[in-house]
């Protein structure tokens, strides 16, 4: 499948500005990728403050921060599905959190 390269840089630099946010004294910052013959993975893992169990990072207009429009995970997601792929996450208040995209190759 091909990709509009631009909107996927769009993709990647939302997850990473809003993992450095999370991480205001500091901390990691991994990608990782996989491949496989169904689709490839991107992971983006932080060691921020993490995501509340109740809080949908993907619900248009909701930030946890004291600035920003509340859009970009939305729009992170609606690029995604547009190519065919998704995202998740897990994460754990206090030790970060890993978002995982994932394309389908064909």
């Amino acid at each position: 499948m091909r990709v509009d390269i631009d909107k996927m840089k769009q993709v990647i630099l939302n997850l990473a500005k809003n993992a450095v946010e999370a991480m205001p004294g500091g901390g990691q910052l991994i990608f990782t990728g996989s491949a496989d013959a169904m689709a490839v993975t991107l992971e983006v893992t932080d060691s921020g403050v993490g995501i509340a169990p109740d809080v949908d990072v993907f619900e248009p207009f909701f930030t946890t921060k004291s600035f920003g429009t509340g859009i970009g995970m939305t729009i992170v997601r609606q690029i995604l599905a547009a190519h065919g792929g998704s995202i998740s996450f897990t994460s754990e208040l206090g030790n970060g959190t890993r978002f995982s995209i994932r394309l389908p190759v064909v």
